[in-house]
């Protein structure tokens, strides 16, 4: 199974829909709370190449991009072959 990991903070709705088709794909993730954390968002800054949003999602160290970019690969047909890896 694949290595999933998530920056999120609690209060955004794009994190929420993000988690919502992971769940319907029935694989797990590890997710990390940026919020109020500036060790964990400045981390997240520099592997996401710049990107300064949540979520900001990785799979098997690839970067993904946000939730939308997570449902264009799911669009595309291409998200189950990533999870599957």
């Amino acid at each position: 199974m694949s290595e999933i990991i998530i920056y999120t903070t609690p209060t955004c709705p794009y994190c929420v829909r993000a988690k919502s088709l992971l769940q319907s794909k029935g694989v797990s993730w590890e997710e990390i709370d940026v919020a109020g954390d500036t060790a964990k968002r400045e981390a997240m800054i520099e592997r996401a190449g710049g990107q300064r949003t949540v979520p900001q999602i990785f799979i098997n160290g690839e970067h993904i991009g946000g939730c939308d970019d997570l449902y264009a690969l799911d669009q595309q047909g291409k998200l189950d072959g990533l999870l599957a890896a």
